[in-house]
């Protein structure tokens, strides 16, 4: 991993290898900026106010191994990265100004790809994840993540009925609280409806009646219009001063003839005359129109009337159901029916019709399907509980904490939740003379760190990752305690690659690799201020670690630490005796799964 400008860091890169990998250095060298790093490569949330002082940006760049056919490089490649050789390169930029952005496989990607990447690759556990711990929610969460196949497939039928059951309850009380209001609605529909219905209006009636009430309004104009037309085409009945007068159509038989005794000669005046006669036709049916409708005008002053009081009652029906014209222009008798036809549609839902009894019956058969299923949940919860109890109890004797007693108190309620109805609440007996208490009562800090511990050792079986991270989880502790840490810590290294950063030197006594984060001048970390130490160099550091100074005794205390923690290391990996199959069981299950996850 590389970080630049973040914290105190100007520019390191971290050597980060398999087994238990330790980082070490005074307070205030940037060792938690190493696992803030981590964070920001994880897709945690960006605070621009971690970039260096002077700083444009900060970045990480981390590369991991990762299995080609696992799920996080399948998700990689969904986001359009690529891998190398097994290897995934992850980047994260964060800006002064708090932009931030994140590469996957060498693409651009959005940082919730980092995230969801996160949770196949990496587990950082710090003081906040003690106090997560603290919470009902995720004291729920541990319990589930062990009990693991034993409840995938009810929790993920409980999933899917509990969003259902939702949906219902939402429906019906939403239904329910709003059934008068509905029933107005439907009320003022139906009588829109029967109005609509009484007065029975055809589509485009409103235009014809206007036209109709027009022409009898305007008859004797239109009479004498249509005779002064007809007089005009025909010559009928029209005379001047020296006699009759020739109409339209005599005027155009002339005109034809002259231009057929002409054609004779001249082809373009024949055509003309062929013409001329086609006009004649035209000119002869008009003029029968124009008579046959000035036959028809005639005043009727009672059809009049009918035709205004038809028009009255249509007009009263667009004020009252379409004001304005629709979305798509429709306006008039053709609006109103339009909103007959929606109010129609609407009324179909508005009427109940025995809906909400259906509803009812819908959502009381999911509750039971519910209720039988966080039963089922509830019986494996139980029985993982005591697994859990057991296990733990083994991890907290090797952690110097041999008479305590970790209980899991699951309640089933009655109350339906996104989970199930189970309250699981951690409860700690610190000694043998002591009641259990909620962890949140009853734990110290170094208690805390230890249940933490080993919750995270007997955790990894059961929803194993790559790589964990614990930041001082050891605080509050020291002594025997902070030495059977460090054989812990070492133990879940053997099976997964474990950092950690740490300020006891029992701790970092048991590392396959320890890093020393040192600041220059300046207080800045550059390149070679993160120190890979040799023998050496880590006796040095164990030492000022024990004393604050390298005096003989602290040197002498540091050798005996790394000649102990590397003689149990040895003894470790040594074959056992007469191994029981029970012991043996989970820790071959891990270096199995482990394996496959580097590829054996």
């Amino acid at each position: 991993m590389r970080i630049r400008e973040l914290g105190v860091i100007r520019d390191a890169r971290l050597p980060l290898g398999p087994g238990l990998t330790v980082i070490t250095g005074e307070t205030g060298a940037g060792k938690t900026m190493v696992v803030t790093g981590l964070n920001l490569l994880m897709g945690e949330r960006a605070d621009a106010s971690a970039v260096r002082t002077g700083a444009e940006s900060a970045s990480v760049e981390g590369r991991l191994t990762v299995d080609p056919a696992g799920p996080a490089a399948a998700r990689a490649l969904d986001a359009g990265g690529q891998l190398e050789d097994g290897e995934l390169l992850l980047a994260r930029t964060l800006s002064a100004a708090g932009r931030s952005r994140a590469h996957v496989g060498g693409r651009s990607a959005p940082v919730g790809v980092l995230a969801d990447l996160s949770e196949h690759l990496l587990a950082v556990h710090g003081q906040t994840d003690q106090l997560r711990l603290r919470s009902a929610a995720q004291q729920l969460r541990v319990l589930d993540a062990f009990a693991g196949g034993a409840l995938e497939a009810d929790r993920a039928a409980y999933a899917e009925r509990w969003a259902r059951w939702r949906r219902l309850v939402a429906e019906h009380d939403d239904l329910a609280a709003h059934a008068a209001e509905r029933a107005r609605e439907a009320e003022l529909l139906r009588l829109g409806l029967e109005d609509v219905e009484r007065v029975a209006p055809q589509p485009g009636e409103d235009v014809a009646l206007r036209e109709e009430a027009g022409r009898l309004t305007h008859v004797e104009v239109l009479r004498v219009a249509a005779a002064a037309a007809h007089e005009a085409l025909t010559g009928e009945g029209a005379a001047g001063e020296e006699g009759p007068v020739a109409g339209a159509d005599e005027l155009l038989q002339t005109a034809r003839r002259a231009l057929a005794q002409a054609g004779e000669h001249d082809p373009v005046l024949a055509a003309l005359a062929e013409r001329a006669g086609e006009l004649s036709y035209l000119l002869a049916d008009l003029s029968a129109e124009v008579a046959d409708h000035a036959a028809g005008l005639e005043a009727d002053p009672a059809r009049l009337a009918a035709v205004e009081e038809r028009r009255a009652q249509l007009t009263a029906l667009v004020r009252r159901y379409a004001p304005v014209p629709d979305d798509d222009g429709t306006e008039g008798v053709d609006a109103v029916l339009a909103w007959a036809r929606r109010s129609a549609t609407r009324l179909l839902d508005l009427d109940d019709d025995g809906r909400l009894e259906q509803l009812a019956a819908e959502r009381d058969a999911v509750e039971g399907e519910l209720r039988a299923l966080a039963d089922r949940l509830s019986a494996a919860r139980t029985a993982a509980a005591r697994d859990l109890e057991e296990r733990v109890a083994a991890e907290l004797a090797a952690l110097a904490m041999p008479s305590a007693r970790l209980h899991v108190d699951v309640r089933p309620g009655q109350e339906l939740g996104p989970h199930g109805c189970d309250v699981v609440e951690l409860q700690l007996a610190a000694h043998s003379g002591a009641g259990p208490r909620p962890l949140a009562k009853g734990a110290s800090g170094g208690e805390l760190s230890r249940v933490m511990l080993a919750l995270e050792v007997v955790l990894a079986g059961a929803d194993p990752v790559p790589t964990m991270v614990f930041d001082e989880v050891d605080a509050g502790v020291g002594g025997r305690a902070a030495v059977e840490i460090g054989r812990r810590l070492a133990a879940l290294a053997r099976s997964t690659q474990v950092i950690v950063v740490t300020h006891l030197a029992q701790v970092a006594a048991f590392a396959d690799a320890h890093l020393t984060v040192v600041k220059t001048d300046d207080g800045s970390v550059t390149e070679s201020g993160v120190v890979r130490l040799d023998d050496d160099g880590r006796v040095e550091e164990l030492a000022r670690m024990l004393s604050g100074r390298g005096s003989g005794t602290a040197r002498a205390h540091a050798e005996e630490l790394l000649r102990s923690s590397r003689a149990e290391a040895e003894h470790a990996a040594a074959p056992p005796r007469a191994p029981s199959r029970r012991a043996r069981a989970p820790r071959v299950r891990r270096s199995t799964r482990a394996a496959d996850r580097s590829g054996g």
